[in-house]
């Protein structure tokens, strides 16, 4: 089965994640001691055979672009197929950025006319996931469906965060509402879509055409009943960390599970990230450690609990860090406090100082800060 790739990259979180995304795309934001989100998107491509795929990138895309410039990681180091990264641009006839996710596919339509796949997997890359897409496009075949959406039962979350859809007996999508204030069932939608190259083409170029520019609001909700859009489901672990602070906290969080960690990083295929080549964390005499996630380059001498500690954090003496997250370049000094707490890259924290948030409400310090 030839199948095209594209991730959607590009969207705005700065409402929604805050300081974190003031400098970076929320596909860019690190994630378990040494993934950046983006990294679960790209490796399920390529895990599933896919080796032709198409980042689509836009707001505050520098640190995203530095991440995927070389993509021999992720093997879409190709003479053909590999991997194609785009961002808006001006031209003679065009000179808006992306209006939406089904804009940013029609002004890069070239490239879907010079393919020549027969399907097409949409997926966001701001999602924390393990999935093979082949089993969803041999599904998406068997029904002779339009378009497939890939969704998950919900339970224990907030429902009106996601699209919320209802099938019939045979899989079909008979009801499907975006962000409902009242959700009607708990499927709800990942953000992965299935379909041929040419009715994606054809859809993109009838919408665009009558000034809609939205693959949710335009495409599944108003061809829902027109075409035959079916749902599959995902049963495996999936977080989004673009809908809160709250959202990117535990996800990370989840990693200090061993079962989640195991299966991104043990279970074969494994997740694949862009490697830094740098010394083993050092972990000094004082340093007392349980229960954390600590990356290359870090020097501890404190005491860690239940936090995720990226590369190159300095830690001092008699320092306590506590169910945090520690983005890398951060120093922290002698004797200081961090507790509940998401502190961005480059800070630096003095001696004796206390960074205490609540588990319910993360503090985050920004990129650079200095207290």
């Amino acid at each position: 089965m030839r199948t095209l790739g594209i991730i959607l990259a590009g969207g705005s979180s700065e409402r929604r994640l805050k300081e974190l995304t003031d400098y970076r795309a929320a596909a860019a934001m690190p994630i378990g001691g040494s993934y950046r989100t983006i990294d679960f998107a790209m490796s399920n491509m390529s895990n599933s055979g896919i080796n032709k795929v198409a980042v689509i990138t836009q707001y505050n895309s520098r640190s995203l672009h530095d991440h995927l410039t070389s993509s021999k990681w992720w093997d879409f180091g190709r003479k053909k197929g590999g991997l194609f990264v785009f961002n808006p641009f001006l031209s003679r006839d065009n000179s808006y950025w992306f209006r939406g996710t089904a804009d940013a596919i029609y002004q890069n339509m070239p490239f879907m006319l010079r393919s020549n796949e027969d399907y097409v997997v949409i997926a966001s890359g701001d999602a924390v996931y393990k999935m093979d897409y082949n089993d969803a496009i041999q599904y998406h075949i068997d029904k002779g469906a339009d378009i497939t959406i890939i969704y998950k039962k919900m339970n224990d979350c907030d429902l009106t965060k996601f699209g919320i859809m209802e099938m019939n007996e045979d899989g079909r999508v008979v009801e499907f509402e975006e962000k409902p204030l009242e959700p009607f069932t708990n499927c709800a939608s990942l953000g992965i879509y299935i379909i041929s190259r040419k009715l994606l083409i054809d859809l993109i170029n009838e919408i665009v055409s009558e000034g809609r520019y939205d693959i949710v609001k335009d495409i599944l909700e108003r061809y829902r009943r027109k075409l035959k859009i079916y749902g599959y489901e995902f049963e495996g672990y999936w977080s989004c960390i673009n809908s809160g602070v709250m959202d990117y906290y535990n996800t990370n969080m989840d990693f200090l599970k061993k079962d989640i960690r195991d299966l991104f990083t043990k279970d074969y295929p494994y997740i694949e990230t862009k490697p830094k080549d740098e010394p083993p964390a050092k972990y000094n005499y004082e340093a007392e450690v349980s229960n954390a996630i600590v990356g290359s380059g870090t020097i501890i001498n404190g005491k860690i609990e239940d936090s995720i500690i990226f590369r190159r954090v300095y830690i001092g003496e008699e320092t306590k860090i506590k169910a945090s997250i520690i983005m890398e370049d951060s120093y922290i000094g002698k004797n200081c406090v961090v507790e509940y707490a998401i502190i961005d890259k480059d800070v630096y924290l003095s001696d004796g100082k206390k960074v205490i948030g609540r588990p319910e409400e993360p503090i985050i310090l920004r990129k650079g800060f200095r207290l």
